[in-house]
This record gives structure tokens, C-alpha cells and sequence, in this order.
């Protein structure tokens, strides 16, 4: 029947197929991507780590870096990380390997994660009295990859703008934010912005926008529409044209301490994570610096 129930779902099988299909090979040098946007609710962490497996799922290594003391995205990867674990705090603050601390997902042996712990919350203070404060992460992770190459690393920030989001955009190569579809989403993004350039200006010139991901989009409302519209008028190469549906299935995978690429490959939300990991890693980080 030629319903709009039917003809989604024809969409949504022809776009499964399509994804099955897809082939990409990772060879070229690893690609670090921070996460971040300090308005909290918009879908970041759901997003870093729901890419990281999709990536993962295309044949890709994968570090997730969890730099946020909540550890939701430890929880998503079903990462132990209890107050015990050695974590990112042990590397920040204690000078441990990064190595030391990483995990293999159960999710997916190409798919690693460094987790966080409680302990985090309190590395924003311990960090001020710290030598090369800023260069702690960068330092660790370019140790690590050193010994341990892989094709991508993730980096989960907490939503602010502290020592802990400064030392992520001091390790990374490119910023990736994702944006909800709403109103209030677009008015952080300058601040974003601005911070990005004070990084760039004095501790990581290399550092640039690479990637936007439009998240909890609704077609049924207009502002959705609006504010994706603003968002690709002034971001037309930065943002990606997969854009990612509010799904019940996305909510639902986390508690049970899987990212909705293992809980439901199937499901819409899935299939729109899925696509973005295409389109993130068909990007080379030479094309998003030349954009």
C-alpha cells in the first residue's frame, strides 16, 4: 500500500541495503576527533559512541577516549568503571600509560575504550596546579599511538568548557559537534566556536571544525527543519547529510550497556548512525581542513 508508513519503510530497507554494500578502506593516518558541545542533552555522547561502533562495525580500530566524569560513554560501550578501574584521571593526573587503562568493548574487538570514573570530577581542579596542563592528553595519546596505532580516536568531552574539554581540543585534529534541532542549540554554538579559535590561536593550530551532526531530528515540526536549514547555510561543508531521528531504540541501548549499533543494527536510528560513520569516514581529514 502506497502509505507514508510504507514508503519509510521501503526507505528504510533500501538505505539497509545500501550500507551492507559499503566498503571503505582504512589506511591512512589516524584521525582524532573531539566530541563536543557544552550545552548537555544534545545527543554527544549517544553520538561519539554510537559512531565509534558503526566505524568499527566498517572494519575501522577505534579508541573511545571517555573524558567525561558521568562515564556514560564507559556505560555504552559496557566498559567496567567503577571507582577502582584505573582511568583517564590515572593518565591526567598521575602520568599513567594510556595504554594502562584501555579497554577492549565486548561489543566489537576492534572497538577500545579509555573509560572515566568518578575520580574525573575532581581533575579539573588537580589540573590547574599541573605542569603543561593543557598537553597532558595530547602528550598520552600520542604515546600510546606510538606503540598502538588505530584508525580512529574519539573523544568524549564533558559539556563545559574546563581543562578537561581544553585538553581534548589540545589532542585532537578535528572538532565534531553535534546539534540538536532545537532552538536553544544554535545559541552555544558561537561560544563553541569562539573557544575553538582561542585553541587553535594558542595551543593547537591544527585543530578545525571537521564534522556537524544533526541530532533528535523531528520532520514533523518545522522548527527542526529551520534550525537544520540555519545550521547548513552557514556550515554547507561541515555538515553531515545523514541527519539522526529521535529513536527509542538510541534511548533504550545504553541501559542495557550497548550502543544501538549492537542493541538494534536494524532500527532507523541505527541505520542513520551507520550512515554518518560512512560519511565521517569517507571525509579525509586533508578534505576537512581544505573546507
Amino acid at each position: 500500500m502506497d502509505t507514508p508508513l510504507a514508503r519509510e519503510l521501503a526507505d528504510l530497507s533500501a538505505r539497509r541495503r545500501t550500507l551492507d554494500a559499503v566498503q571503505i578502506d582504512f589506511t591512512g593516518d589516524t584521525r582524532i576527533l573531539t566530541v563536543s558541545n557544552q550545552k548537555g542533552g544534545v545527543g554527544k555522547t549517544t553520538s561519539a559512541v554510537n559512531v565509534a561502533a558503526a566505524l568499527a562495525d566498517l572494519g575501522a580500530t577505534v579508541l573511545v577516549i571517555d573524558l567525561d566524569p558521568q562515564g556514560n560513554a564507559s556505560t555504552a560501550l559496557g566498559v567496567p568503571h567503577n571507582a577502582d578501574t584505573p582511568s583517564v584521571y590515572d593518565v591526567l593526573i598521575e602520568e599513567f600509560p594510556l595504554a594502562e587503562i584501555v579497554q577492549q568493548s565486548p561489543e566489537n574487538e576492534r572497538l577500545l575504550c579509555a573509560p572515566s570514573t568518578i575520580h574525573l570530577a575532581g581533575a579539573e581542579i588537580e589540573l590547574v596546579a599541573q605542569v603543561a596542563r593543557e598537553h597532558r592528553l595530547r602528550r598520552a595519546v600520542h604515546d600510546y599511538l606510538a606503540e598502538h596505532p588505530v584508525d580512529f580516536v574519539i573523544i568524549d568531552c564533558p559539556p563545559s568548557l574546563g581543562l578537561l574539554t581544553i585538553n581534548a581540543f589540545t589532542a585532537a585534529d578535528e572538532v565534531f559537534i553535534p546539534i540538536q534541532c532545537e532552538y536553544y542549540a544554535l545559541e552555544g554554538l558561537s561560544q563553541l566556536l569562539g573557544s575553538i579559535q582561542m585553541i587553535q590561536k594558542h595551543l593547537n593550530p591544527g585543530l578545525h571544525l571537521s564534522t556537524i551532526l544533526l541530532t533528535m531530528f523531528d520532520g514533523r515540526t518545522r522548527l527542526a527543519q529551520q534550525v537544520a536549514d540555519e545550521v547548513r547555510t552557514h556550515f554547507p561543508e561541515q555538515v553531515l547529510n545523514t541527519v539522526i531521528p529521535r529513536s527509542v531504540r538510541v534511548s533504550e541501548a545504553p541501559s542495557f550497556g550497548q550502543t544501538v549499533i549492537a542493541y538494534d543494527g536494524q532500527s532507523a536510528g541505527a541505520v542513520a548512525y551507520r550512515e554518518a560513520a560512512v560519511e565521517i569516514a569517507s571525509r579525509t581529514a586533508t578534505q576537512s581542513k581544505e573546507k
